[in-house]
């Protein structure tokens, strides 16, 4: 078995590959292309297993490298930078680092969504930033109002009415763009009985059910309900020494279920 390394950046990546035993086999840096990848890994055709970081590229290299029976593992950015802290960090010794972790089985590994549910669960989540961004355009427009104290964009100065009209301009805009985004969700999502079946809850939406069916990407991965709360956020981390226990916010977990609930709370208290 060999143990392949790879530190992926934007423009270069640099991949080291181990042996059973961690000798080194093979090295090599390259432009991030996939003629070079596919010329480095058919090289060395034993059984073989990579590893990466979980940053925003590991897409393609999962795809090419299931196509050439190369098992890839998603390795947790934050907490593999507390097992593989170092004095000296380069490319060489990162790549190196994450084949030797891989070899003795200490990679500390993020889940990798399903491919077939990748596009929906970025569409899903580019309709959040969306609805994000009208909202500040909303509040830009009331904090216009609020400086002037008149009730209407028609009653400001005209040259304030211009800086209101950009604001009003994106939310029209983004306004049109969350209802496309959704409508071209619908066809996927809405047949699916497991969705269905979360619409029935109280406080739950269509786009609340999308979100948690997208997010969670089947619930048997937990071991048991009280890691599935903590990947949510629902529950406190816990900061306890000499006797005093103290609870902290954590951003360890998934921030989109957190929202979720946290909208889903409100709507079941309010209706």
């Amino acid at each position: 078995m060999l143990y392949s390394g790879i530190d992926l950046h934007k423009r270069t990546r640099t991949i080291t590959t181990l042996d059973a035993r961690g000798r080194l086999i093979d090295e090599a840096r390259m432009a991030t292309d996939r003629v070079a990848l596919a010329a480095y890994f058919r090289r060395h055709r034993k059984p073989h297993t990579a590893v990466v970081e979980a940053t925003g590229s590991w897409y393609w290299i999962h795809d090419f490298l299931k196509a050439e029976g190369i098992a890839l593992v998603l390795a947790h950015a934050k907490y593999l930078k507390a097992i593989a802290y170092a004095k000296v960090k380069t490319d060489a010794i990162d790549a190196r680092t994450l084949a030797q972790l891989l070899r003795a089985r200490f990679i500390p590994e993020a889940h990798m969504v399903s491919p077939e549910l990748r596009p929906l669960r970025d569409l899903l989540r580019a309709r959040l930033l969306l609805v994000q961004k009208r909202v500040s355009a909303r509040t830009s427009i009331q904090r216009l109002l609020e400086k002037y104290n008149l009730p209407a964009v028609e009653d400001l100065p005209p040259l304030v009415q211009l800086h209101a009209a950009c604001f009003q301009e994106q939310v029209h805009l983004l306004s049109r763009q969350i209802k496309g985004l959704e409508k071209s969700l619908h066809p996927h999502l809405l047949p699916n009985p497991e969705i269905q079946r979360l619409l029935w809850i109280p406080g739950i939406g269509r786009i609340g059910a999308f979100s948690l069916y997208l997010e969670i990407d089947g619930i048997d991965r937990f071991p048991d309900e009280r890691h599935f709360f903590s990947y949510c956020r629902l529950v406190p981390g816990a900061d306890d020494s000499a006797g005093k226990r103290r609870h902290k916010t954590s951003k360890d977990g998934n921030r989109y279920l957190k929202i979720v609930f946290t909208h889903a709370a409100n709507r079941a208290i309010q209706n």
